[in-house]
């Protein structure tokens, strides 16, 4: 068994939200996608239905070696590992993401809201600073990235919560939050979502509001153009499907954007930073 024999076959075009996208200048998306295909990889492991835990460990310490230089066995790994020294580029921020994943190998739900944004510190913030430091920007900015990364969790986990439930039986939903409404675990499998779990979904809405409102100015901080323009095109992405969840069912309804919605919502968010970049 191999990290490719578990492939999922998703790509960064089936992501909620950019990756890598034409915006980037040609010598930064590179380096970004080879961090993209290795976090792919990781979380395809992580997921598999199939796999056992152990196994799972197993393959996730394969990729850690690789990028640390102990090894040349798993081949996303080690086009990262080279990608990194091309660059002159921390392995931290792979390794961070590393932990995450073993995680979810072996814990399948989260106490209370600090837990749930301690495991987004592993599993989200990485993929923001790591592109920050292929663009060269300060580390000062890593505040508002790290909100922006917990905030687009949360909210790929509440999209998802009905599916994540039934394939894999894991919760995102934090159990301190389901126990205030009155909701359970067991919620997750129906076919609607019950008022309470409804109420849940509000609530974890409204604390990631609080976030987005974190890195409102994110794009601002942010040096180069190009990577300004994605990061507001991404922020006005999460603030919409953030509002969707507030009036949407994720079990019964669509939350999703379709690509118009997307292309249009995108558009709005880069000419507006654009415009502001040359103010």
């Amino acid at each position: 068994m191999t990290a490719a024999t578990l492939a999922s076959g998703k790509g960064h075009k089936d992501e909620n939200f950019p990756v890598a996208s034409v915006l980037l200048k040609k010598a930064h998306r590179a380096p970004v996608m080879a961090f993209y295909h290795f976090a792919r990889a990781a979380d395809d492991v992580a997921d598999n239905p199939a796999a056992s835990a152990n196994e799972k460990l197993a393959l996730l310490g394969t990729m850690r070696a690789t990028i640390l230089g102990h090894s040349d066995d798993e081949a996303t790994a080690l086009a990262l590992r080279e990608t990194m020294a091309t660059h002159s580029l921390s392995s931290q921020h792979a390794t961070d993401l590393l932990v995450a994943f073993a995680r979810d190998c072996t814990v399948d739900h989260y106490d209370d809201w600090p837990a749930l944004m301690e495991y987004c510190r592993y599993s989200a913030m990485p993929v923001g600073r790591y592109v920050l430091d292929v663009h060269g920007e300060d580390h000062a900015t890593w505040a508002a990235s790290d909100a922006l990364c917990a905030a687009l969790q949360v909210i790929n986990h509440v999209q998802d919560c009905g599916k994540d439930y039934r394939a894999i039986r894991r919760v995102y939903l934090p159990r301190e939050i389901l126990a205030q409404h009155g909701a359970r675990v067991e919620d997750l499998a129906g076919t609607a979502a019950t008022p309470a779990l409804r109420a849940v979904i509000a609530d974890l809405a409204t604390r990631t509001d609080a976030l987005l409102a974190q890195s409102a100015g994110f794009a601002r901080q942010i040096h180069d153009r190009r990577l300004a323009a994605e990061v507001a095109i991404i922020h006005r992405l999460a603030v919409s499907l953030n509002a969707r969840l507030k009036r949407r069912d994720p079990l019964s309804q669509r939350v999703h954007h379709r690509a118009p919605e997307a292309f249009g919502l995108a558009a709005l968010a880069a000419v507006t930073q654009m415009v502001k970049g040359r103010a």
